[in-house]
Order: C-alpha cells, then structure tokens, then sequence
C-alpha cells in the first residue's frame, strides 16, 4: 500500500519518543476543544490511531462521534532550536469496539524540520 506520508514524516511517526500529541476536535457548540492524547501511527490503514482511559467517556470522543473533522499535531525540538513536527488534518471515527479508540484518516498533511519538508502541506485524499 502507498502511504500519504512522506518517507521522512513515516520515520518520525514510527516507535520513539513521541507518545504524545494534541488533538482539536470541534463540540456540540461549534467551538474547537483541543487536548493532549496518545497515539500510534497504524501502517495496515495508513492511519493514526488515538487512544486513552475511558476513551467513550471523553468529551474528544463525543465530539468526533458528532462532528469527525479533526486536526492533529505531533512534534518536538531538538536543541539548541530545531522544531519539527506533523500536521494532519482529517476525518475521525470514533471506534468503541473491540477496543475504543479514534481512527484518524488524515486529508491533508502539513509537516516541518522533517528530511525533504513539505511547507505549506499537500492534500493527501484518503
């Protein structure tokens, strides 16, 4: 399968570090709620999958349930000062079974400091 991630972004995504990133999803009120969740990127669905405790009871996952347009950032900085990072904008589904969690297929990608950066994003589709 083709990824709509580049080879440097796979990288940054793959087993490391950064177990650690912000979710925004937008609530019943319009307005954007953004919180830190964890995650894993999932190379059979070229996917990033969020998870957490209690995950159906979190106002992130009533919040993709209602609304699935969400925005994702993974990133860090590496001294002195060098950030880096992954924007991925997307379409959420919330899963509550056999494990809850949220499948972000991402539609746009943005990322930075990264090998071969891709500035200003692409649409990616999926």
């Amino acid at each position: 399968m083709n990824s709509v991630f580049t080879d440097a972004e796979l990288e940054y995504l793959g087993p490391g570090e950064r177990r650690l990133a912000r979710v925004a999803t937008i609530g019943a009120d319009g307005v954007p709620h953004v919180v830190p969740t964890g995650w894993t990127y999932n190379g059979d669905l070229d996917t990033v999958d969020l998870g957490g405790m209690d995950l159906t009871k979190t106002k992130k996952f009533r919040d993709v349930v209602r609304n699935p347009a969400v925005a994702l950032v993974v990133d860090d900085v590496l001294p002195p000062w060098q950030p880096r990072g992954i924007e991925i904008r997307g379409l959420a589904e919330a899963i509550d079974d056999p494990e809850p969690l949220i499948r972000i297929r991402p539609r746009r990608v943005v990322s930075w400091g990264l090998d071969g950066d891709t500035r200003g994003g692409r649409d990616v589709g999926h």
